[in-house]
């Protein structure tokens, strides 16, 4: 993707979320540790402020200080969902030359397409090779944070996009099996309908929640393969196939909640958790909230199941933290990146994220039900890149298909919102 391009998107990004943000914004959810007086903050820069993401960054945190108590370290935390906010406030601090020490971005084009090609970050190969990490991560996985045989960034998990989760009494009560198919979830939808429940719970207060509805219907309607194609310009966006998944998305809208545009995800999660709704689709950072924040348990208070049609699928979103360009404390960077790529660091973090570890290597025992289900699905599934959390296409497309998902939610033109993706597809193109 060319410079420019990237400033324009990150830019437009930017005057979208600005609303949402201050200048306080950065500084709001922070805690440093002691530390050398007048020594350089460790600035950890993300979006986790809720939920078990929190508490997963927090324990992180923690043990980095347990072995480097003389760095301290700063939370920069900013609120918003999938990093609507924070990405502003990132893009901004860029264009200005002032990085944070480290930050959360997305595997995939969002680090490639974006940082890495604009020349901000620095590569880590010797980092790797210091931590013996080359066989400690999936190949893949190490590709997805890499560009022209050079690697950009540590990941810190993985997360399942492609999950349905359900509440057990609801549909035990009403004799009902978690559907698998499309077919099966319309069927069970209208059965829920039918006796006054929500079937599905959707909070697209910030619109990636129903993008990403959109695309694991995508990819049960394309599969694995012809998925990839969109991203790469091998298949359009006004395939037969793509018609048939928007068709199909349209259909679902017809079973969401109707206060879905005043809810975040976490309020359309609480739907589920408290029995007003029935099913969730969204990344299994939710299994996170509902054990932490909300006390349920798994396979007890809640199920889960891939989304329809995607059974072997692997829809996939890592964060990851690489090292920025020109900051002033690149030693104590690559010291917390080894603390977070680090067995110790993986399971201290996604227990409570509700993510699995990136590393092979991670010890099992300490995840529960789904985690270790899902460390399994992992090693065999056919793996997918995200659309909404910024790992198939870069930023520019996400934030175009965002709105145009956003209008679609509401106004339900097929052929207009296939028009607009086959005319924001020019961006993958750049």
């Amino acid at each position: 993707m060319k410079k420019k391009g990237l400033w324009l998107s990150l830019a437009l990004t930017f005057s979208l979320a600005l609303t949402g943000c201050n200048s306080d914004s950065a500084s709001k959810n922070t805690s440093g540790s002691g530390g050398e007086k007048g020594k350089e903050k460790l600035e950890i820069f993300s979006w986790w402020t809720g939920a078990g993401e929190e508490d997963g960054l927090k324990a992180l945190i923690k043990l980095f200080q347990e072995k480097y108590p003389d760095i301290p370290v700063e939370n920069a935390a900013v609120a918003g969902g999938a990093g609507t906010n924070a990405k502003a406030v990132l893009a901004s601090r860029m264009q200005g030359n002032d990085p944070p020490a480290t930050f959360q971005v997305h595997g995939g084009e969002e680090l490639n397409a974006g940082w890495v090609a604009a020349g901000k970050m620095e590569p880590l190969n010797d980092l790797y090779e210091k931590e013996g990490w080359m066989d400690k991560f999936p190949k893949s996985l190490i590709d997805m944070v890499s560009k022209d045989g050079k690697i950009y960034s540590v990941p810190v998990n993985i997360h399942r996009g492609n999950v349905l989760w359900y509440n057990k009494k609801i549909f035990d009560e009403n004799g009902l099996q978690p559907p698998k198919t499309f077919d099966e979830f319309f069927q069970v939808a209208d059965k829920l309908k039918a006796k006054g429940i929500t079937p599905l719970a959707l909070g697209d207060k910030e619109p990636w929640a129903a993008t990403h509805i959109f695309e694991t219907v995508l990819l049960g309607t394309l599969g694995v393969d012809d998925y990839k194609k969109l991203w790469t310009g091998e298949l359009s966006f006004d395939d037969a196939k793509v018609k048939e998944a928007v068709n199909t998305f349209k259909k679902m809208l017809n079973y969401i909640n109707e206060d879905h545009s005043s809810r975040n995800w976490q309020d359309a999660a609480q739907l589920v958790a408290k029995g007003e709704a029935a099913m969730n689709i969204m990344g299994d950072w939710v299994k996170g909230y509902f054990v932490n924040d909300l006390k349920l348990k798994v396979n007890e208070d809640f199920g889960y199941v891939p989304t329809p049609n995607t059974d072997g699928q692997f829809m996939v979103i890592t964060d990851t933290f690489g090292l920025p360009k020109g900051v002033k404390n690149p030693d104590d960077v690559k010291k917390f990146l080894a603390v977070l790529g680090s067995v110790e660091g993986q399971d201290a973090f996604n227990p409570l994220k509700g993510s699995i570890p990136a590393r092979i290597d991670a010890d099992v025992s300490k995840y529960d039900e789904y985690g270790k289900a899902t460390i399994e699905d992992f090693k065999t599934a056919k793996l997918a890149p995200s659309l909404a959390h910024g790992s198939a296409a870069p930023e520019g497309f996400v934030t175009k298909v965002n709105q145009a998902v956003n209008i679609f939610v509401t106004q339900k033109d097929v052929k207009s919102f296939i028009d607009t993706l086959v005319s924001a597809s020019a961006e993958l193109k750049k």
